[in-house]
C-alpha cells in the first residue's frame, strides 16, 4: 500500500497568488467602458431625421423638423394629474376636478409654448478661426428670429459637450460660439449638432437636429520647446538684387499686418501717429528654407511636420524671409501674416485627401 498515493484523482492546490493571477485579466475585461446608448428621444429624431450631411443655408426650423417629448418632470406631472382626477372620482371632490383640469390645460398650453419657441427660427453657417491640433475650435452660428416674439432659454448642443445657452430676442439676429477640441491636424467639421428648449415650465422638450457646412483648419501641434532653425542662405534669381535684404536702411513704408514689431518705425510713429516699417537692402536677402526632408525620419510623419509648424512660426516671429518645402509642394519665401497663413495651412492638409 505503500505504492498507493491518497486524493491521486484531486487537482493539485493552487496558491492565492496564482489565482488571483488568473482572475485578474477576467476582472479586467469585464471593467472596459462601453459606448451608452443613446437616449430614447435621440433615436427618434435619428430615425425620423437620417444623416444626410451638411445642408444648405439657411436651415429653416419648420414644423416637421421641430420633436418634442415630454421630459421626466412632465412625466411626474402627468402622473400627479391621474392620482388626482382618481382621487377626485372617488370622494366626488369638485374643487378636486377643477384643479386637475386647470393643470391639465396648463399643461397643454406649455406644449404649445415650447414647440412655438422653438419653431420658424433660422440658422446660418459663421465663421470658424483656424486653430492648432490639441486646442478648441471656435464655431459661429447665426440663429435668426424673424417673428415678434422673444425666443428664450434655447440651447445648442454637440454629443459630449456641455449645451451653450443663449436668448435671441425678436426681430433680430443672435451670434452663438461654440467650441470643439480639435484632436489632429486636418479639416475639421463640426458635424450635426442639437438646438432644444425646455422653455417655459420644463415639462416639455423641444429639438431639432441641424448640420451646418461648418468645417475648420486644424494644424499640427507645434513642437515643444526650442528648436534650432535651419541656417539661412543667401536668395539668387531676379529677386536677389530688387528684394530686400537686411544690410542698409533704404526707408519707410506704411505698416502692413503681420510685419515684424523690431521692423517697426517707433519714433516717426510717435510723431505722425502712423504705424511705418523700416525697409532694408542689400545685394543679397538672406532666405530661409524649411524643407521637409531636413528632418530626421525618426520623427516621422506628424513630428516632421510638428517641427515645421514650430519653424513657421519662429520665422514669422522673427521677422525673416522664409519658404517652406514639402513632398509635392513647395511656396516661395516671403514674410507676413498671410504667408504664415499658407504655410500652416499647407501643413495641416499635407496627405490629407481633398
Amino acid at each position: 500500500m505503500s505504492g498507493v498515493t491518497r486524493g491521486t484523482d484531486r487537482p493539485p492546490r493552487r496558491s492565492w497568488q496564482s489565482w488571483q493571477s488568473q482572475r485578474q485579466p477576467v476582472a479586467s475585461s469585464s471593467l472596459v467602458p462601453r459606448t451608452p446608448p443613446l437616449p430614447f428621444r435621440d433615436r427618434i429624431g435619428d430615425w425620423i431625421f437620417p444623416l444626410k450631411g451638411p445642408e444648405t443655408a439657411p436651415v429653416r426650423l419648420t414644423q416637421r423638423r421641430v420633436y418634442i417629448l415630454p421630459t421626466r418632470a412632465g412625466l411626474l406631472f402627468a402622473l400627479s394629474l391621474v392620482l388626482m382626477l382618481i382621487g377626485s372620482i372617488n370622494y366626488s371632490l369638485s374643487l378636486g376636478y377643477a384643479l386637475t383640469f386647470l393643470l391639465a390645460g396648463v399643461g397643454v398650453v406649455s406644449m404649445l409654448h415650447t414647440w412655438r419657441n422653438l419653431a420658424h427660427l433660422s440658422l446660418r453657417p459663421g465663421k470658424a478661426d483656424p486653430t492648432f491640433a490639441g486646442e478648441r475650435a471656435r464655431f459661429h452660428i447665426a440663429v435668426e428670429n424673424a417673428g415678434r416674439l422673444p425666443r428664450t432659454s434655447l440651447a445648442i448642443e454637440w454629443p459630449g459637450q456641455a449645451p451653450v445657452h443663449f436668448d435671441v430676442p425678436p426681430a433680430s439676429q443672435r451670434t452663438v460660439e461654440v467650441s470643439l477640441l480639435a484632436g489632429k491636424r486636418g479639416l475639421l467639421r463640426a458635424g450635426r449638432f442639437r438646438i432644444f428648449t425646455v422653455f417655459p415650465l420644463g415639462l416639455f422638450y423641444a429639438w431639432a437636429n441641424v448640420e451646418l457646412d461648418l468645417s475648420c483648419v486644424v494644424y499640427p501641434q507645434p513642437e515643444q520647446g526650442r528648436v534650432a532653425l535651419p541656417a539661412a542662405q543667401a536668395s539668387t534669381g531676379e529677386g536677389a538684387a530688387a528684394g530686400s535684404g537686411e544690410d542698409d536702411f533704404a526707408g519707410l513704408r506704411t505698416y502692413y499686418p503681420g510685419d515684424a514689431p523690431n521692423r517697426i518705425a517707433w519714433k516717426a510713429a510717435a510723431r505722425s501717429e502712423l504705424l511705418l516699417t523700416k525697409q532694408f537692402s542689400g545685394a543679397a536677402a538672406a532666405e530661409l528654407w524649411l524643407e521637409y526632408a531636413q528632418i530626421p525620419d525618426r520623427l516621422g510623419v506628424e513630428g516632421r511636420l510638428s517641427r515645421l509648424a514650430r519653424w513657421v512660426l519662429d520665422a514669422s516671429m522673427a521677422g525673416m524671409r522664409y519658404g517652406l518645402r514639402v513632398p509635392s509642394l513647395e511656396i516661395g519665401p516671403a514674410i507676413g501674416q498671410a504667408h504664415r497663413t499658407r504655410c500652416l495651412e499647407a501643413l495641416a492638409l499635407y496627405g490629407i485627401a481633398p
